[in-house]
């Protein structure tokens, strides 16, 4: 739906035919990927069933970074097109406990990190919206609300575990106006050029392998006049309190994630990713080298997180 004006599908107009593809789709997904709230996800498989993670199902056209190039994985080295792999496993293992674990991480803080950007969105009623990576569906439930039913939201993630989750969640709220698609950052493929009014990506850039070509995916899909928010952990700007972020990072998170979700190593992870992820400047330089304008960003909590801002004009 790129115009405002075209009115939004109802759900009872999307169930009556499973071959229906959302508006914003540039062409169909690839079979058994879930699209649309008139088709059901897999259940997650439990990992206490079972030590097998399903093997990870890209979407067509998703790259994982050039192969035979080394990227980061926290700290650990590993070939560029074993990343999504490994990131894959991590929300696998998490997504049942993963909001819970925000609250208990972020002392509920997270809560105001989201207003905060939805805030600085601009969303307006009748707009449309991608929140990419979108998980659990915090930010996409509150755009659902704020764009109304003449709008539409589209909560898309990566990982079908935790698009799950976000699903269940959302339809139990009554969110008729949104869609779950399985996607990639890195290339959106699904997804017609200048579709959106709104992107978004909440704390998930620092776990894309190729960020630039993710960056450069969220400006074709953008319409022209559209934004990019970008909420994500970066780099505290005191450094006696960057060092005390530290301590707390690696010792905490790894034993709070052992006892509420039984698994200290994807909280190891997550502490090395965020030191891996390039800083508030760094990554205003690339959302520009992307092609966005009039970029800024703002610390929050003196820095643990920003949220940045760009345009496409």
């Amino acid at each position: 739906m790129s115009n405002e004006n075209q009115k939004a599908t109802s759900p009872a107009e999307q169930a009556t035919s499973s071959d229906k593809v959302s508006p914003f789709l540039a062409s169909p997904l690839p079979e058994g990927a879930p699209q649309g709230q008139q088709q059901s996800l897999q259940q997650p498989t439990s990992t206490a069933a079972s030590n097998n993670v399903p093997k990870y199902n890209l979407p067509r056209g998703a790259n994982t970074g050039n192969v035979g190039e080394v990227t980061h994985f926290g700290f650990q080295s590993v070939r560029a097109e074993d990343k999504a792999q490994k990131v894959a496993e991590v929300f696998h293992s998490v997504a049942s406990k993963y909001d819970i674990m925000n609250d208990l991480m972020s002392f509920g803080i997270h809560r105001l990190w989201k207003r905060f950007a939805i805030n600085m969105s601009g969303v307006r009623r009748g707009q449309q919206v991608l929140d990419i990576a979108g998980g659990t569906g915090d930010l996409a439930k509150v755009f659902s609300r704020e764009v109304g039913p003449t709008g539409h939201v589209v909560l898309s993630d990566i990982n079908e575990s935790m698009l799950n989750v976000g699903r269940d969640r959302l339809l139990d709220a009554g969110c008729t106006n949104v869609d779950f698609v399985l996607a990639n950052a890195e290339t959106l493929e699904p997804f017609a050029d200048n579709s959106f009014d709104l992107v978004t990506i909440s704390f998930g850039l620092r776990n894309v392998t190729d960020k630039d070509a993710a960056l450069q995916a969220m400006y074709r899909v953008l319409k022209p006049g559209g934004r990019l928010l970008i909420l994500e952990f970066s780099k505290p700007v005191f450094e006696p309190f960057s060092k005390l972020y530290d301590l707390y990072s690696f010792t905490a998170l790894p034993l709070m994630g052992k006892l509420v979700a039984g698994d200290s190593e994807s909280y190891k992870y997550l502490a090395e990713s965020i030191r891996m992820h390039p800083d508030q400047r760094t990554l205003k330089g690339m959302m520009e080298h992307a092609g966005f304008q009039n970029c800024d960003y703002h610390n929050l909590t003196g820095g643990i997180v920003a949220v940045h801002r760009g345009f496409k004009l």
